[in-house]
């Protein structure tokens, strides 16, 4: 099993969801994150004053697949992630060695 966790634009979360959706990847967790890349923020100007927003706000999906869904649901993130522009994301992929699932106490695959 493998976890996949990917950074992304706040508006792009429901084209991701979806495509996940699709694919037949329907658990998932969400968190509003804030952090920087090598955009390292950007200058807004606020009542007259400019100010530096060194942390720009993002979502991180997090989801644990099957190896046999991994290329299909990195493949559908990235399609439905990308703007072809700077601070797009990034996709992480880790090593899961177990999942149980609480309820049933079923394990590995079938508990994911």
């Amino acid at each position: 099993m493998k976890k996949i966790e990917a950074i992304i634009k706040p508006f792009k979360l429901e084209e991701v969801k979806d495509a996940l959706g699709d694919i037949g990847i329907e658990g998932m967790t969400v968190s509003e994150v804030k952090g920087f890349g090598r955009q390292k923020g950007h200058t807004e100007i606020y009542r007259g004053s400019e100010y530096t927003v060194d942390f720009l706000p993002k979502i991180k999906i997090e989801t644990v697949v099957g190896d046999s869904q991994l290329e299909a649901a990195v493949a559908a993130i990235i399609k439905a992630a990308k703007t072809g522009k700077i601070g797009d994301g990034k996709v992480f992929i880790y090593t899961v060695d177990e999942a149980i699932r609480i309820r049933t106490e079923e394990k590995g695959n079938s508990a994911v």
